[in-house]
């Protein structure tokens, strides 16, 4: 564990590798699992805000989840909050593409310049899993493994891509550039190799 600013950055985040491989795991993620995608606080009112504009861009089954159990859900287990389900099963926020492929329906109307709201940060930072004490103030940044990413994390040994260069964009979103090459330069340390 290494601290980046006031952030608590677990060595997996350095020492292992990963590239999504949406061609080998379908994006899995989006459907697999007991609950929906973490949530911010800051998120809930945003998916309020957006969901007209992002309807054109959910399936049926979707918005009809949605406007049901509502934009997101509170998970007793993992207490925190995270996007609704449909039957118990997918993301209700997300599509499938011709090639049977999970898209977020956020993200594909962010793309057409619908929305300024890219998609969760959870879905965005995946496979970082931010753990927050609320009493000491603290975020803990986690490698999250799961079976179903096996592809990605082969994929990330052939090409030595470190989990947190993969995540470089979302981890900017998070936390800024500056936090970042900070942890670019950790790492670099970390590893011997020069700046």
């Amino acid at each position: 564990m290494i601290i980046v600013q006031d952030k608590l950055v677990s060595d997996e985040l350095i020492e292992e590798q990963f590239i999504c491989n949406l061609t080998a795991c379908k994006g899995a993620c989006c459907w697999e699992g007991d609950s929906g995608a973490p949530l911010e606080e800051a998120e809930l009112p945003v998916l309020e805000s957006i969901f007209e504009k992002i309807k054109p861009f959910l399936s049926p089954a979707g918005i009809q989840a949605i406007e049901t159990q509502g934009k997101y859900q509170w998970y007793v287990e993992g207490e925190e909050y995270g996007t609704p389900l449909v039957n118990d099963g997918p993301c209700a926020y997300m599509t499938l593409d011709g090639t049977g492929t999970a898209q977020c329906g956020i993200e594909r109307a962010y793309r057409a310049g619908v929305i300024d709201f890219q998609k969760p940060i959870s879905c965005h930072l995946y496979p970082i899993r931010v753990e927050k004490n609320e009493k000491t103030g603290f975020e803990a940044l986690n490698y999250h493994r799961w079976d179903i990413c096996s592809a990605a994390c082969e994929l990330g040994r052939q090409n030595q891509m470190p989990v947190y260069r993969f995540l470089r964009e979302p981890l900017i979103r998070k936390y800024g550039e500056e936090f970042y090459e900070a942890l670019d330069g950790a790492a670099q340390f970390i590893q011997g190799k020069p700046a």
